[in-house]
């Protein structure tokens, strides 16, 4: 595993719920990253964020890590969720509630 992977297990392993984005929860500088960043402050769930556009290692490792070619990306309890318009659609039909306190 690269170093970059290794970072990035190691978040997604210590943080139960992290969002790779664009810019950070509290200045989201992305249109799809603000979005799943309000649906999250919705669900009122902490949460943890990492700013892909500090780190280019980061931002196309993660791409690589879950084989998702877009940003931002949505781990849940170690797992892979989705990007903007999976967890949009989770959070509209409850799903993502269950996911989140399971």
């Amino acid at each position: 595993m690269s170093d970059v992977a290794s970072r990035i297990q190691d978040l997604v392993q210590t943080n139960h719920v992290i969002l790779f984005m664009k810019g950070t929860k509290n200045f989201p500088q992305c249109g799809f990253s603000n979005a799943v960043v309000q649906v999250l402050k919705k669900e009122g769930v902490p949460f943890e964020t990492v700013n892909v556009l500090a780190d280019p290692e980061i931002r196309q490792g993660i791409k690589d890590f879950s084989n998702w070619p877009t940003i931002p990306q949505l781990y849940v309890a170690g797992k892979f969720v989705g990007g903007c318009d999976i967890v949009t659609e989770m959070h509209t039909t409850g799903e993502l509630s269950k996911v989140l306190k399971g």
